[in-house]
């Protein structure tokens, strides 16, 4: 977990204000009792998870497609070719939702906007850290052609939805 009180506080707070402003349908299903909190989330998101990132067209359609994310400070982080539709669609309209669903039991979802990244600068070094220390072990050495060739993103987040449900529930 990378997250400092600060990161902590400031997810608490998106949080709260995402449901304050939620739906009865949507408040039905997530009841209080049913939602994670940031420290819960930030448990839960250690290391690489899979997200389904959702970013749009010029003419408005939606286009979701897997990425891995690395949960870092608050913020979904990840990473694709700087030449993907991904990227390019994040230039234009920075505008992304992401969820991480690996089950029914478990679901984190954020909309808010991407930044794009330079993991050479100083302010990244230890995010920049924290991807070797999740992918050499799993990839080796033939991994660091990607991190050196890829483009990364952060995503702000204007809502977040939790939801927890252990299985069998």
């Amino acid at each position: 977990m990378h997250e400092r009180p600060e990161d902590l506080r400031a997810m608490q707070a998106v949080i709260d204000a995402s449901y304050a402003d939620a739906t009865p349908h949507l408040l039905g299903i997530h009841e209080p009792e049913r939602r994670l909190d940031a420290a819960a989330v930030a448990e839960q998101l250690a290391g690489m998870r899979l997200l389904a990132l959702a970013t749009s067209t010029r003419d408005g359609r939606p286009i979701v497609g897997p990425v891995d994310g690395v949960f870092y400070r608050g913020l979904f982080h990840f990473g694709s070719s700087p030449d993907s539709l991904r990227f390019r669609h994040i230039r234009e309209r920075p505008a992304v939702s992401a969820t991480h669903l690996p089950g029914e039991h478990l679901a984190v979802t954020v909309h808010g906007t991407a930044e794009i990244i330079d993991l050479n600068t100083p302010d990244h070094a230890k995010f920049r850290q924290t991807l070797l220390d999740i992918y050499l072990p799993r990839y080796g050495d033939e991994w660091l052609p990607i991190l050196e060739g890829g483009t990364f993103a952060r995503i702000h987040p204007r809502r977040m939805f939790t939801f927890s449900m252990p299985e069998g529930e």
